[in-house]
């Protein structure tokens, strides 16, 4: 069992979120039948993992170059300042930049990690010129393009 955001998960709430992992758009009575449930306890799970926040939401992912973001950049940045507010102000400002689709605050020699998604290198230079230099307190940055993706993959739930 796992303990997840105050309640506890059990083998049958596994199955159900690796089958919606898998497929969001899966009907309630296949769901049912795929994890052995009837359809009104399954629902009774999924409205529960939603409540308490283990299921965020539901999404479709998109092919980047079908929707010409053919381009993906790992930008690495450390800040001048680490102070709470200065965390802050970098997060509200990256959350308004529609091309940063990830930003983690890591260790070591950076700060954060951005996943970026533009559609070829003239539209990072001008997301670089225009939005992110623009951002106060980066020190020092240090991008790196995506030549291929090798895995993407669904959260490994434990059973």
């Amino acid at each position: 069992m796992n303990k997840n955001d105050g309640i506890k998960l059990d083998r049958l709430d596994l199955d159900i979120l690796t089958a919606l992992q898998a497929d969001a758009r899966i009907s309630l009575n296949e769901l049912s039948q795929r994890v052995g449930l009837t359809s009104s306890p399954c629902w009774t799970r999924i409205r529960r993992m939603e409540q308490a926040g283990v299921i965020q939401g539901y999404t479709v992912r998109v092919n980047p170059q079908a929707v010409g973001l053919g381009e993906t950049v790992i930008v690495q940045v450390t800040l001048d300042s680490h102070s709470d507010e200065a965390l802050l102000e970098f997060g509200r400002a990256l959350a308004a930049i529609p091309e940063v689709v990830e930003a983690f605050l890591v260790s070591g020699d950076y700060d954060y990690y951005l996943r970026i998604a533009v559609s070829d290198t003239r539209d990072y230079e001008r997301l670089l010129r225009e939005r992110l230099y623009k951002i106060p307190g980066i020190r020092h940055s240090k991008s790196s393009f995506v030549l291929r993706s090798l895995k993407q993959a669904d959260l490994p739930l434990r059973r």
